[in-house]
């Protein structure tokens, strides 16, 4: 079975594409989103930024437009896919089934701001934050993908692999 199939089995639902960014200052600190679950915002966790394909857009178009809308970063150098994945995880209600394709990208516009929310991540992003290799280690909070630290470490050590690695399925 593959892992795309597992993943909408398991999730009963049609897989969405999604472009990410691993965003990266000159300092090497990564840019994450602090989410929470609307109906509780107890529920916390942080995440990269990005989202859905709209329309005819191709995955780095989305990437850099889902950067600027969570962020107001627009001053960016997106290079390539470094990790692909599969997750399924609810969230406000519903069950969402990605494909996720990461990009790595390099800015040097460290000033974020949330102007261009949607009403959903109005309602679900607590801020953002620029967290080091070591901070991102250390932390005992939710980290999406689970394993970022570890990939983000690799990553600053090896720089971008070859081919994108293909990440475990999340399924949450």
């Amino acid at each position: 079975m593959t892992v795309e199939k597992q993943v909408r089995d398991e999730a009963g639902g049609r897989l969405r594409k999604v472009a990410r960014v691993i965003l990266l200052d000159p300092a090497d600190r990564i840019l994450l989103i602090h989410g929470y679950e609307p109906d509780d915002p107890s529920l916390t966790w942080w995440f990269t930024p990005g989202g859905g394909l709209e329309g005819e857009e191709t995955r780095a178009e989305a990437a850099l437009r889902e950067l600027a809308e969570e962020t107001g970063i627009t001053q960016v150098e997106l290079g390539p896919v470094i990790w692909q994945r599969h997750c399924s995880f609810r969230f406000d209600g519903r069950r969402w089934d990605q494909d996720e394709w990461f990009y790595l990208a390099r800015t040097a516009q460290t000033a974020t701001v949330l102007d261009g929310l949607t009403g959903l991540e109005r309602r679900s992003i607590a801020g953002l934050r620029w967290w080091t290799s070591a901070e991102l280690s250390a932390t005992r909070e939710t980290v999406y993908p689970i394993k970022l630290a570890g990939l983000l470490r690799t990553l600053l050590d090896e720089g971008p692999p070859g081919t994108p690695t293909v990440l475990a399925p999340e399924v949450a």
